[in-house]
């Protein structure tokens, strides 16, 4: 019988924590103020981990690559941390991509919004 949580979503989880704390607490770089990691996914042999993000107030990729730039340069010094503090055997090699599923969500929302509004609206004849 297969294993309800896989091993590999308790190490994403650990990650998303581990660099929760990390980015807020130990960056002092001012581009990555607003980060907010949404979410982890850990290659099944453990070796690669892609970290979505979404940063607040950055609607597109071009308003959010500063952030990503200096996240993906910090990546290294990231999982070495985290190979310090953590209980893993090894760290996956840690790759920054921007989560743009709010922006998204709130587009359709808006056009949502707009559709229904246009429906309500009574027509003139």
């Amino acid at each position: 019988m297969p294993r309800d949580f896989k091993r590999t979503d308790r190490v994403a989880d650990s990650l998303k924590k581990e660099l929760a704390q990390l980015i807020h607490r130990s960056m002092n770089d001012p581009r990555v103020e607003g980060v907010s990691i949404t979410d982890v996914e850990v290659s099944r042999d453990l070796a690669h981990a892609k970290v979505f993000v979404t940063v607040i107030g950055k609607d597109t990729v071009k308003d959010a690559q500063p952030a990503m730039d200096s996240l993906n340069k910090a990546a290294g010094y990231l999982r070495s941390s985290i190979a310090k503090d953590d209980r893993m055997r090894s760290v996956p090699k840690l790759r920054f991509i921007y989560d743009d599923t709010l922006s998204k969500g709130r587009h359709i929302s808006d056009l949502i919004d707009k559709a229904v509004s246009e429906i309500n609206t009574p027509a003139d004849d």
